[in-house]
């Protein structure tokens, strides 16, 4: 199973630097340029899209449904809450990341810590892998297209390539991100990133192995990106 992972449309709170959580917010003036790059790559790189799944949040849902107007109009949107971004409870909704950051210290540095009214950032990679995964038996040799938030997209990758979940918290995952994981029985046997590269890459914490092809879509045996030493 091939899966496509990119980041719902840019928001006002996204904007503004604001927490939302499972909150939503009105869409950023230029919101569509995002999701439009993203559109235009996949074309490039010939990938056809068999089915689309999207977190329940009306953000991902939007985006989730620009995708499926473009893509074909056979394309049945599964939305569900198991792909959700995190869940702050009410106390960080549309707060400033500046005022948590001074005032919530432990923010984003224990993924095991529950955040009241919420749950933690290991509970939400745990649903959201577990969903993910869950979709390879029916969608065996197909390619699916998953419509997430930064925090599932930062928890899917550190579980599929091994990497310490509490280390890349806040990791960058721009709205022009698309992640490209191969799963095979369970396992990510190829991951690459076709769009603007996450702060996984930037900050060397994936490198690259493979450097034979500078196509962007890759053949399944190989796997660009692993874990630096």
């Amino acid at each position: 199973m091939r899966v496509i992972v990119v980041r719902h449309y840019r928001t006002l709170c996204n904007v503004s630097d604001e927490i939302m959580g499972w909150g939503d917010a009105p869409r950023a003036r230029d919101w569509e340029s995002d999701l439009a790059f993203i559109d235009n790559l996949l074309d490039q790189s010939q990938i056809q899209v068999d089915a689309i799944y999207s977190s329940y949040l009306e953000r991902a849902r939007q985006t989730a449904m620009y995708y499926a107007k473009s893509r074909g109009a056979h394309l049945i949107i599964r939305d569900t809450a198991q792909l959700n971004e995190i869940n702050y409870g009410t106390a960080l909704f549309r707060k400033s990341k500046a005022w948590v950051a001074k005032n919530i210290p432990w923010h984003k540095k224990d993924p095991n810590l529950v955040y009241p009214k919420g749950e933690s950032f290991r509970q939400m990679q745990a649903r959201s892998v577990e969903y993910i995964l869950s979709q390879e038996d029916d969608n065996q040799n197909k390619t699916i297209l998953v419509v997430a938030h930064a925090g599932v997209i930062r928890g899917l990758v550190s579980y599929m390539l091994n990497l310490d979940f509490a280390t890349n918290l806040s990791r960058k995952v721009s709205h022009r991100y698309i992640g490209d994981f191969q799963i095979e029985g369970g396992v990510c046997v190829r991951y690459d990133e076709l769009g603007e590269l996450s702060g996984f890459i930037r900050d060397g914490v994936l490198v690259r192995v493979s450097t034979e092809s500078t196509s962007i879509h890759r053949s399944r045996d190989t796997l660009p990106y692993i874990a630096s030493s």
